[in-house]
């Protein structure tokens, strides 16, 4: 693959976004742009004026700030989203003092024109979709055990209170669970794939549901050791010398899917790998 000579590191904010274009000389151009739709066309226009249309973009993955701008970029250009800390080790090796978003935006650039990351691929509609229904389960299952904490310690009308709360909250679990394998069944490889999880002992609607949103596709993994790294479980070894401290796993991908993989034993993972 022939890269870009021309590199741009992006910082994403709430409201706004950073920009450093570096050029083969090493000088930077950099510009602020609203983190928004026109925010979005006035940086095309000024990768235009500036000759950069065939640039390198480089993001950090930042969560809601950064989602509509990767898929924007993604459909117009070479783009790249890295784990922030991969930027954050690279900082530290150059020694990195400044931190501002211009100097983050630069630090990116620089980042980008030594390891040339892979292009960015975002992933399916129903996708991403399925990837918000798991987050909103989790959140709603999240303060049902809040609540239900609350309850334990609450006497009188309080609990009244709690115990609405708590049917309320039981609907919004039901709903959403419907809307899940709803989803699912309306994309037959989406389909496919749960029942090929669920043929797993242990592995029931919740954690299929999961490992879709989370996994997909299933084939881009090659064995279960990919996925165990890609997850963040893999063993992160801590040694030096006679000393050899704890061996954390390495926590390292995305929770919620370290969470539904944490609980499966060595079984299941061997029957995930044949089911990738």
């Amino acid at each position: 693959m022939t890269h870009p000579t021309l590199v741009l590191g992006i910082d994403v904010a709430k409201a706004k976004f950073d920009v450093a274009l570096l050029n083969a000389e090493d000088k930077y151009r950099s510009k602020v742009f609203p983190n928004t739709p026109v925010g979005y066309r006035q940086f095309l226009e000024w990768l235009t004026r500036h000759d950069a249309r065939e640039a390198h973009l480089c993001m950090e993955t930042t969560g809601a700030y950064g989602r509509d701008l990767a898929r924007f970029l993604a459909q117009q250009q070479f783009v790249s989203v890295v784990n922030p800390a991969q930027i954050h080790a690279f900082g530290k090796t150059e020694l990195t003092r400044a931190k501002t978003d211009k100097a983050d935006a630069r630090l990116i650039a620089r980042y980008c024109q030594m390891h040339r990351p892979a292009p960015w691929v975002p992933p399916a509609e129903e996708i991403v979709i399925l990837q918000a229904l798991v987050h909103r389960l989790e959140d709603l299952l999240t303060l049902q055990t809040m609540e239900n904490n609350r309850l334990e310690a609450t006497e009188g009308p309080a609990r009244e209170s709690v115990e609405t709360v708590l049917a309320v909250i039981q609907q919004q679990i039901d709903k959403v669970r419907q809307q899940i394998q709803s989803h699912i069944d309306q994309h037959p490889h989406l389909k496919k794939q749960k029942e090929l999880l669920s043929s797993i002992p242990g592995i029931g609607d919740n954690t299929a549901a999961t490992l879709l949103a989370f996994l997909c596709p299933l084939d881009r993994f090659r064995s279960v050791k990919q996925v165990v790294a890609y997850a963040g479980l893999n063993p992160c070894i801590r040694q030096s010398g006679q000393w050899a401290g704890k061996t954390p796993i390495a926590k390292a991908g995305n929770a919620l899917l370290r969470t539904a993989l944490y609980v499966t034993s060595r079984y299941k993972l061997g029957a995930l790998s044949r089911a990738i």
